[in-house]
């Protein structure tokens, strides 16, 4: 004797009530009692994501509204299913149109379910529009989609719209519980849990992950489940952030490198992340970059470069630390306190007219301005001039705190004179960069630390030539750039 075959778990507990559906009451109380109180619409239109319940609802209300049995076995003659993805054109709406005008089989009315309704061509829309405007007393439309933006306002507003949810993963993983006890088969938490997640909201999707698993294996663990699915560790999962926040760069490549060799795609370690950062938001809300970066990871030809990225970048956006300074900087004795961080200079808002960027006023000191020959050591706080300017240790304080920073400051030229800072940066486009809200306190910090209160001064062009005929040659010809030739 054949056995009959096997029926997918999703359309086996498929819900055939309202009190069925799962994670939709806000939708399914509304409809109930518009049925009981026979107060029916000629058209609704069901939106939201795929697998929540749409096409499910469909039928439970074309049921309803028929008063015809619901088994999920048999099609009603008055209940008719049409697939707006493959039957999109204007011959078929033609087609519905004649056929809608013939009375009901057995039921007092004929329900047309159109699913995937977004599909249809502009000319089936205009069509659809003409029977949704006078459509015949005894025909009820369904429309179902799933982007609810590609619908023509003319056709919304004559349906009464009801958006679906994505379920909540408690839900998911209580119904996935429900399920495996019908089917004999335990599950942790944990791993149902899981399931839930990477179901991301669907239940479809969320009984597909736990049918695929729970074939051959009586028991579901979080381990199975990580294994089967391609999934990183929990734990590695909650390291990671916390690593960001120690800065710990060295820690996180060699985790990613081995999560990547152990076959986890970057895409579905972006994913895992994605959702333990966006937990930790609302308490580290430095991690929006990571969260930024995580998000454009899957779509990346790249994408573990992407994921590396993406996690190292907040260690850009945090100031230079005292111990991050260079090595030949001189650092206050443990027994000492060390010198007082001067406050941030304001960002300063580029002026549209000119190139030239003049950096915030510098705040009078509160006590006089030693003497010009009084030589201050590197870190005092407020020298009178920056003839003892390091550059190169300038241009080392930025690269230990924002590679981005150091990667432009490194192609500018700079000149001191007094205690202002000028950088050339070439281009406008550089300029506008530099003085970005991102680099701009950043490139203060850096400068106040090393240096003490300086004007910066950014100009977007090369710089002036230094000799007096190159000079006049350059102002005669409309500017220029100095070049040794012996270089």
């Amino acid at each position: 004797m054949n056995k009959s075959p096997r029926q997918a778990l999703y359309r086996k507990y498929r819900s055939h009530t309202f009190d069925e559906v799962i994670g939709q009451e806000h939708v399914t109380s509304i409809l109930a009692a518009a049925v009981q109180q026979g107060k029916i619409s000629h058209a609704y239109l069901l939106t939201g994501p795929r697998g929540v319940g749409k096409t499910s609802v469909a039928r439970i209300l074309a049921h309803a509204i028929t008063k015809l049995p619901y088994t999920g076995e048999d099609q009603p003659l008055d209940i008719i299913e049409i697939d707006a993805a493959s039957n999109n054109g204007i011959d078929d709406i033609r087609d519905l149109r004649d056929k809608a005008r013939v009375a009901p089989a057995h039921a007092a009315r004929k329900v047309y379910i159109i699913d995937e309704v977004h599909m249809l061509s502009k000319a089936a829309f205009n069509g659809l529009l003409k029977i949704l405007e006078e459509p015949p007393a005894h025909v009820v439309f369904i429309l179902a989609t799933t982007d609810y933006d590609k619908l023509p306002a003319t056709i919304i507003s004559r349906t009464q719209r009801f958006h679906f949810r994505l379920v909540e993963a408690p839900i998911v993983a209580q119904h996935l519980a429900h399920i495996a006890a019908q089917e004999g088969i335990t599950a942790d938490k944990e791993a149902l849990m899981t399931i839930a997640e990477r179901g991301g909201g669907s239940l479809r999707d969320s009984i597909s992950l736990f049918d695929q698993l729970q074939s051959g294996h009586q028991h579901i663990t979080a381990q199975l489940v990580d294994d089967v699915l391609g999934l990183a560790p929990r734990q590695c999962i909650d390291e990671l952030p916390t690593a960001i926040a120690a800065r710990q760069p060295a820690l996180i490549v060699r985790q990613v490198s081995e999560l990547v060799a152990r076959g986890i795609s970057p895409a579905t370690l972006a994913s895992q992340l994605a959702a333990a950062v966006r937990a930790r938001i609302a308490d580290e809300p430095w991690l929006i970059t990571t969260l930024e970066g995580l998000a454009h990871t899957p779509q990346s030809t790249q994408p573990e470069v992407a994921l590396l990225v993406a996690l190292l970048s907040p260690m850009e956006q945090q100031p230079p630390r005292p111990d991050t300074a260079p090595a030949h900087q001189p650092s206050p004795a443990p027994h000492t306190t060390p010198p007082a961080t001067p406050a941030p200079m304001a960002p300063h808002t580029p002026q549209p007219s000119t190139t030239q960027v003049n950096a915030p006023v510098k705040p009078t000191p509160s006590t006089p301005a030693p003497a010009p020959s009084a030589k201050q050591p590197p870190s005092t706080p407020h020298p009178a001039h920056l003839a003892d300017f390091d550059q190169a240790a300038w241009l080392e304080a930025a690269r230990q705190a924002s590679l981005g920073l150091y990667s432009i400051l490194s192609a500018c030229t700079v000149r001191t004179d007094g205690d202002t800072l000028t950088i050339y940066t070439g281009k406008a486009f550089t300029q506008h960069k530099l003085e970005s809200t991102r680099f701009r306190p950043l490139l203060a910090k850096i400068t106040a630390y090393l240096v003490g209160e300086a004007q910066i001064v950014i100009i977007g062009t090369p710089p002036p030539p230094t000799d007096s005929t190159a000079a006049r040659v350059a102002e005669f010809m409309g500017g220029g750039e100095e070049v040794d030739v012996n270089e």
